[in-house]
């Protein structure tokens, strides 16, 4: 049987990152499990950092995206199986 995901996708482009600032924690490793709301990323767009946020719950199952990288507005970062 498939597993249904869901990936969360960039809602603007900018420059990925996976953790608040280098001496921190990633927000998310593959395995997590997520609730809705949860911080998942920042995006800089603008010398401005935003956090994206969970839509929904589920498991973390890849991060697309690697730390530092650019990313297009809707491009898909994280994929996560719906629980």
């Amino acid at each position: 049987m498939e597993k249904r995901c869901f990936t969360i996708n960039s809602p603007t482009s900018g420059t990925f990152y996976r953790r608040p600032s280098p001496e921190e924690d990633f927000y998310v490793e593959v395995g997590d499990h997520i609730k809705k709301g949860d911080v998942v990323c920042i995006l800089e767009t603008m010398k401005v950092f935003n956090e994206v946020r969970a839509e929904r719950e589920g498991i973390i199952i890849e991060i697309l995206v690697n730390d530092e990288d650019a990313v297009l507005t809707r491009q898909p970062m994280i994929k996560v199986q719906i629980i």
